[in-house]
């Protein structure tokens, strides 16, 4: 009988190792918002190429992603935006995080990453043809090196949030919420937070995008970054410059639809968005 209840013991040690184990990787310990060093609204360069980071996301095993655009890793010009026509840079290419980038220089690294997903990629791959996937399906992950997740913080700069993820779209009017980090702005990050409204969701779209327009318009660069609906949900990802339905407008793919084509097929178990430690606090 003792020994069994030894035995019993050494499995419910074992158990409890196994779990705390489990919840260690599943859970990083975030760097505080004040002062971390990569965040929603961090530079992002793959080959020469800036883009801004969206939002910051894990998985089962506790690795640490950030989100950009997939055009941010494509191949073709600042135009091409159609995943199933135009190639991109291979997973795995290098990807350095910044935040006081310029047209002169990336400005200092803070950070280190690998290309992990892309929708594109994975468009080519299924054969993809359905033209607003093949559209308005612009997400890529960014998996951050071991070394500098401690530098990582998901709550989005100025704003706070994301507190989840957006389901219902937008309408026409809706409030809207970014920050844009492009290096045009040259590091400078009080002209980087933005507000906004929605055009409306055209239902030929089936939901993927939803054109909207800021006071300062997302501007190139920008590319990647996150948006907030009026809640601080995040409602999608900054993909295109619009010329209509108003001139210098934007357009965003639905982040909801984004990530659920990516859980689907990106082969990463338990991907997930990381809601910020920071609540959301609109300032106008």
């Amino acid at each position: 009988m003792r020994v069994l209840r030894v035995l019993a013991l050494l499995l419910l040690v074992a158990a409890g190792l196994t779990a705390a184990q489990s919840g260690a990787a599943a859970t990083p310990t975030w760097a505080p918002a004040a002062t971390a060093a990569i965040h929603p609204g961090t530079m992002m360069y793959t080959a020469g190429a800036q883009c801004t980071a969206n939002f910051v996301y894990t998985d089962d095993a506790g690795n640490v992603y950030v989100g950009y655009a997939a055009h941010c890793a494509g191949k073709g010009s600042s135009t091409d935006t159609n995943g199933c026509n135009v190639d991109s840079v291979p997973l795995g290419t290098p990807v350095d995080f910044t935040n006081d980038g310029s047209l002169i220089s990336e400005g200092t690294i803070v950070g280190h990453g690998t290309l992990a997903y892309s929708s594109w990629i994975t468009e080519h791959q299924l054969g993809t043809t359905d033209p607003n996937t093949c559209a308005y399906n612009d997400l890529a992950l960014v998996k951050v090196d071991p070394a500098d997740v401690g530098k990582v913080n998901p709550s989005v700069p100025f704003w706070g949030g994301p507190t989840g993820i957006d389901t219902n779209g937008t309408a026409a009017g809706d409030r809207v919420y970014t920050y844009g980090n492009s290096s045009l702005r040259f590091g400078l990050s009080p002209l980087s937070p933005h507000t906004g409204v929605s055009l409306g969701d055209d239902p030929a779209d089936g939901g993927w995008s939803h054109p909207l327009y800021t006071a300062s318009p997302g501007i190139p660069g920008d590319s990647g970054s996150g948006f907030l609906s009026a809640d601080g949900t995040a409602v999608g990802v900054l993909s295109t410059l619009g010329l209509a339905p108003l001139p210098a407008s934007n357009n965003i793919g639905d982040l909801a639809h984004e990530l659920a084509f990516a859980q689907a097929h990106s082969g990463i178990a338990g991907l997930r968005l990381v809601l910020g430690t920071e609540p959301f606090q609109p300032a106008f």
